[in-house]
């Protein structure tokens, strides 16, 4: 993978920087104000993006000694300051009793009004939609749990157990076969696209971009450990029913096995995992330390809220004949996502498929 095409001045910036022999002794760019929610905040959501990315694996084109260089740690924490004021506008603060933390995450995932992604992707979308849809979550599936497991050296007892129970699900319980990310590729083959780590980054807006950075800003940071937990019980408790709606429109599309194994194995897996997030986790946790029950609590809020506005930003842009990718480097929009395999046309015609099609994600190749 190599550095993404900048979005505006500080991501230019950063990107040129990257690019030469690391050096720790000038400051990075300031970050200009901006009046941008910072959900859609392109410039800040990407440059994000790229510093986080160098903790994960890194691009070929930058030097790894980059990674904790007081240019970039610098410049991380200015971003994360904007950041977090924006997560706090969004989500206002919760009070909890610690011994009250699951019975409020459930009450908080009930209370979720979120637009339905998954049931518009189950019934009505095209396959082209649903490709779409997988382009973007494919900038987290793709290093799935990975974010998460920062939490387990920072933890102990019953509750460091129950984060392992389900991180070693999602990795596969030792089999690269049934590692979640091994899985999420299968449908990303099985949907003509390309499966390689980062490779549609440049090609998604800056909301896509937040979904990720969030876990990584919660899990990067030992003092956010209640709020990665609280991320991923809130990530487990709204699982299993959207998978089984991915997986069923996929198959509605010609989806075969291979295809939608990724979302049929969610379906079982998150049910358990739901219980143990909330009880056996986040539970234990918050009784052990009760000054941060409520950053559990904030952690599951954030991470609702942002995925609300991930669907509201995909379904308001379908509902107007329009794709939610971007165009970056001078690349055209219509030319990412490959032509649709006549198999997964629901048994039209490729005519036929693109004439209920929005503009702009029809006809798109992997490149």
């Amino acid at each position: 993978m190599r550095l993404p095409h900048p979005r505006g001045p500080v991501s230019t910036a950063v990107v040129d920087r990257l690019r030469r022999v690391p050096d720790d002794f000038t400051a990075g760019p300031a970050p200009a104000d901006s009046d941008r929610p910072v959900l859609h905040d392109d410039d800040l959501q990407l440059t994000l993006w790229i510093c986080y990315e160098l903790g994960y694996r890194g691009f070929d084109d930058v030097d790894p000694s980059w990674e904790h260089s007081p240019f970039v740690t610098g410049l991380r924490g200015q971003l994360e300051r904007r950041w977090e004021a924006g997560l706090r506008d969004l989500v206002p603060p919760i009070d909890v009793e610690p011994e009250d933390v699951p019975k409020a995450l459930v009450e908080l995932v009930r209370a979720d009004d979120g637009p339905s992604l998954a049931k518009f992707l189950q019934r009505r979308a095209s396959t082209a939609q649903f490709r779409e849809f997988v382009v973007h979550r494919s900038v987290y599936h793709l290093k799935e749990a990975d974010p998460h497991s920062w939490a387990i050296p920072r933890l102990s007892g019953a509750a460091k157990v129950a984060l392992l129970e389900i991180q070693s699900d999602e990795y596969g319980e030792g089999r690269l076969d049934r590692m979640h990310s091994e899985l999420f590729r299968a449908t990303m083959r099985g949907l003509s696209l390309d499966d390689g780590y980062g490779h549609y980054v440049d090609d998604v807006p800056a909301v896509t971009l937040a979904v990720s950075n969030l876990m990584s800003f919660f899990g990067f940071h030992r003092r956010w450990l209640g709020a990665t937990l609280g991320h991923l019980a809130a990530f487990e408790m709204t699982s299993s029913l959207p998978n089984r709606r991915y997986g069923n429109g996929l198959r509605r599309l010609g989806g075969d096995e291979p295809a939608t194994r990724f979302y049929d194995v969610h379906v079982e897996a998150d049910a358990v995992h739901e219980q143990i997030a909330a009880h056996d986790l986040c539970g234990t946790f918050a009784r052990e330390n009760p000054s941060a029950a409520t950053d559990v609590l904030f952690g599951a809020a954030c991470g609702l809220a942002v995925e609300a506005e991930f669907g509201r930003t995909l379904l308001t842009h379908w509902g107007n004949d329009r794709s939610a990718l971007v165009t970056t480097g001078g690349a055209e929009p219509a030319d990412l996502v490959g032509a649709v395999a006549e198999r997964f046309d629901g048994g039209q015609s490729a005519s036929a498929e693109r004439d209920r099609t929005p503009a702009g994600i029809d006809d798109l190749a992997v490149r």
